[in-house]
């Protein structure tokens, strides 16, 4: 009937991640994963997906898989 107050769609963003101790995480930065023997890390954006890539093995890691149970945050320290 009217369409005046119609809601556009939200658009989509990456999530907002933040570290152990509660910093926040963005694309391009340096961490320290603790899991999956990653060692140092570069945070990289693909599509709204973050994704953990190893400096020294070139392994990629989502970042779904390195969030905590507890806390929410991610299981990595930033640099």
């Amino acid at each position: 009937m009217l369409k005046f107050f119609k809601k556009k769609p939200k658009e989509k963003q990456p999530p907002q991640l933040l570290d152990i101790d509660g910093m926040p995480i963005g694309a391009g930065d340096q961490v320290i994963s603790q899991r999956y023997d990653l060692g140092q890390c570069t945070v990289e954006l693909e599509g709204l997906e973050f994704f953990y890539v190893s400096q020294h093995s070139e392994k990629k890691v989502s970042y779904v898989k390195m969030i905590d149970a507890i806390t929410g945050h991610q299981k990595v320290k930033k640099i």
